[in-house]
């Protein structure tokens, strides 16, 4: 047994390796975010720069591992086989669940999950125990209290409720009287500049030494003792060397708060770094110790009857783990696609301006969006004009200092760092469990609200996804604990057989995942819209909505007639459940839709006034004529359901025959107007017109000489209906894309 024990520690530190690289696709948006929105510097630079705090904050880690060790249970009562149990659980439920998160691009907490998976685990096998009447070696019997240690999860429940309502209200406090000093249109070497400077890189420097040094051996006791008793007095000389830094690299034309936020990206990276990395790694190197003590001290002793008493001790990693571990994270930073996924959520929901909103509409958000409506209103009712006039003059974006390609401007990215880094600082060093993750999440949406980026246009849009986020935060804890529960109840009494099955079905899901994320990703990036917002340039613009409409609805016609085919030949092969899928997807797809058509209408708020009133009619014929193409596909899609599903008779003979030819007819006139719209060569767009002119005459003839034969009682009724249903629908689907055709030539006909 000792050889497979081995087997699953090997596996445990393999997928050490994975959840080093999802963990650091989640997690880099805690530090990553707003350095990327504000444009601070090269893409390549800041992630150079977080890369360095990663590695230095991972080489530098204590590495302390008492969590998984005896932080959620007690050792002494449990097996080398229990906790091997509860330690593959706990990976193989950790890798796929912050996996799951990173594809839907939500940041969540590594800490939350990796605890409650503990937790999770060894929750179920101490009911298994308690079941069994397994006694201590006093002889009583054990309790649950006995064997789990609940304190460290009740802390982090506490945690996510300080950490979301803390940093939500400080950030948009701090940000509001940040912009009244400052305005959108502030300069970058005035005085107020160079305090803020100053004052920014202290918080960020006491910040490196109360977390992201924390456990480092650099930090001594007596520098430990120095900084708790003589805080103040630090404080005051780290700010006058900064305020001299600061004015020196005024002088010299340094951008102060560029610089500022370099910092704060390094410093927040260092910290996750050397603070998270046990979330991790604790896991696999403590299953690696379990077994190293079973080596050396359980000679003849079976694996469910050698206890881990040994893990009631301390563990520091060795540093080759450490640096190896590191090493793992930068090249996950530097590669992982996950991550810039997870930031973009991050990004959008904060812009300044107008963009693609990646979340909808809920009862929730709108509920919340009209009642802080109506409190602001009552606010604004009760201001003094003058008042109020001013504090509209600080908050005008006329004149915003704002880089083309940037989603807010650099004081609010420097705020994010340095109110991120105070609020975790002040919460370590008072013992408060905040989470790295939520507190630089919240700290940029209550920026982002005070600085007025959520407006009546795009708040609705914004709440839901700050409210989606959240809700995956707190689902994070349930779905933990009650999946590796599940998991490790399974793998206790199955044994290594089903070990092995679990291992093999984690691989495939995580393979399978990665190519998933790949084709939809590919499918869902719209970086000609990110173009048209960033852009001044209407000529530019006009361009790039032009090519924005082509691409768009050329992806609304190759859904059109995959579906149209899928759905026909799943009606005579009679799957049920292919119907049904499409007709889902049919909605999922007219949600793209409507969120195209919203880009769009930004877009040509965004390009010659004269220009957008001459296309505007034409552009909306094509956009609802692509409307009702959805449209005919999901009453197709449900009348061929309700045929199977009622299990009518399938079609025979000439009535299969005659569908079929429909059916190709329809598909011919749609592929020829897709390679159209892929190439953008619309010169054969008068024939392709005309081509369907005659096919929709064809349908119309067939059909009435359908319904004409219905007076024939031989004649099955319910197949017939559903051949004139299908016939009146491909009649619209043909309409509708000769309007859309005709839209999309007359609304950039003088860009083909």
């Amino acid at each position: 047994m000792e050889f497979v024990i081995l087997g699953i520690v090997i596996f445990l530190l393999m997928l050490a390796a994975f959840d080093l690289t999802i963990g650091v696709s989640n997690d880099a948006v805690n530090f990553l975010s707003s350095a990327v929105g504000a444009k601070a510097a090269s893409f390549k630079v800041i992630i150079t720069v977080a890369a360095v705090g990663v590695f230095l904050g991972a080489a530098m880690s204590s590495g302390m591992m008492d969590v998984p060790r005896h932080g959620i249970f007690s050792p002494q009562f449990f097996s080398l086989y229990d906790v091997m149990c509860i330690f593959l659980a706990v990976m193989i439920t950790d890798v796929i669940l912050l996996d799951t998160f990173n594809n839907l691009g939500m940041p969540t907490s590594t800490t939350v999950s990796m605890v409650f998976e503990l937790l999770g685990g060894a929750f179920a096998v101490s009911i298994i125990k308690i079941a069994k009447g397994q006694t201590a070696p006093t002889g009583e019997l054990l309790a649950l209290g006995d064997l789990l240690n609940t304190d460290k999860a009740l802390s982090v429940i506490l945690g996510i409720f300080l950490s979301v309502a803390i940093a939500f209200v400080f950030g948009a406090i701090v940000m509001w009287v940040s912009r009244i000093i400052f305005k959108f249109s502030y300069k970058a070497k005035s005085w107020k500049t160079v305090l803020f400077g100053a004052i920014s890189a202290t918080v960020i420097l006491w910040f490196l030494l109360i977390k992201g040094l924390k456990g480092s051996p650099i930090i001594t006791p007596e520098i430990k003792d120095i900084l708790n008793n003589q805080t103040y007095l630090v404080l005051g000389i780290m700010l006058a060397g900064t305020s001299v830094i600061m004015t020196i690299l005024a002088l010299c034309k340094v951008n102060i708060l560029k610089t500022v936020i370099l910092m704060g990206t390094f410093a927040l990276a260092m910290a996750f770094a050397g603070n998270d990395l046990v979330n991790f790694v604790g896991v696999p190197l403590t299953g690696l110790d379990s077994y190293m003590d079973y080596h050396n001290n359980g000679s003849g002793t079976a694996v469910r009857d050698f206890m881990m008493t040994s893990l009631q001790g301390s563990y520091k990693a060795s540093p080759i783990f450490l640096c190896i571990a590191g090493a793992i994270m930068v090249l996950a930073l530097i590669f992982s696609k996950k991550s810039k996924n997870v930031i973009k959520t991050s990004v959008d929901l904060s812009r300044q301006d107008e963009g693609n909103e990646m979340f909808g509409s809920s009862g929730l958000a709108r509920t919340i969006v009209r009642s802080s409506s109506k409190t602001a209103s009552t606010i604004i009712k009760i201001t003094p004009r003058p008042i109020r006039k001013w504090i509209n003059s600080r908050f005008d974006t006329n004149n915003i200092t704002l880089k083309d390609d940037a989603a807010f401007d650099l004081v609010r990215a420097a705020i994010n760092l340095v109110l991120a880094s105070l609020l975790i600082a002040f919460g370590t060093s008072h013992k408060l469990p905040l989470s790295t993750t939520y507190v630089s999440f919240m700290v940029a949406m209550g920026t982002s609200l005070a600085d007025r980026a959520w407006s009546r246009e795009s708040a609705v849009f914004r709440v839901t996804g700050v409210i989606s986020v959240i809700g995956g935060w707190f689902l994070t804890a349930g779905v933990a604990f009650i999946s590796c529960a599940l998991v490790v109840t399974a793998l206790y009494f199955g044994s290594y057989p089903l070990m092995l099955v679990a291992i093999l079905v984690a691989v495939f899901v995580l393979i399978r995942s990665n190519k998933k994320f790949s084709k939809r990703k590919s499918k869902t990036s719209d970086e000609i819209f990110d173009q048209i917002v960033r852009s001044r340039d209407k000529d530019l613009n006009w361009q790039l909505l032009c090519e924005h409409v082509r691409q768009g609805n050329a992806d609304r016609v190759e859904f059109t007639i995959e579906a149209y085919k899928a759905i026909t030949d799943a009606f005579f092969q009679e799957q049920y459940r292919t119907l049904r899928h499409y007709s889902t997807q049919v909605s999922e797809e007219h949600k793209a839709m409507k969120r195209q058509r919203r880009c769009e209408i930004i877009g040509m708020q965004r390009i010659d006034p004269i220009l957008s009133l001459e296309r505007n009619t034409w552009y909306f014929l094509g956009i609802t004529s692509v409307q009702q193409m959805l449209y005919c596909v999901k009453r197709i899609s449900d009348s061929l359901k309700e045929h199977i599903g009622n299990n009518f008779p399938p079609f025979e003979g000439d009535d299969k025959e005659r569908f079929l030819d429909i059916r190709n007819k329809v598909l011919h006139v749609y592929e020829k107007v897709l390679q159209m719209l892929r190439t953008g060569d619309f010169t054969e767009v008068e024939a392709i017109r005309a081509e369907g002119l005659t096919l929709q005459r064809s349908l119309s003839a067939t059909r009435k000489e359908i319904i004409d034969n219905l007076q024939d009682d031989k004649q099955n009724i319910n197949t017939q209906l559903v051949i004139v249903h299908f016939m009146q629908e491909s009649q619209e689907l043909i309409g509708a894309l000769r309007h859309m055709v005709r839209g999309m030539n007359k609304f950039a006909g003088s860009e083909q």
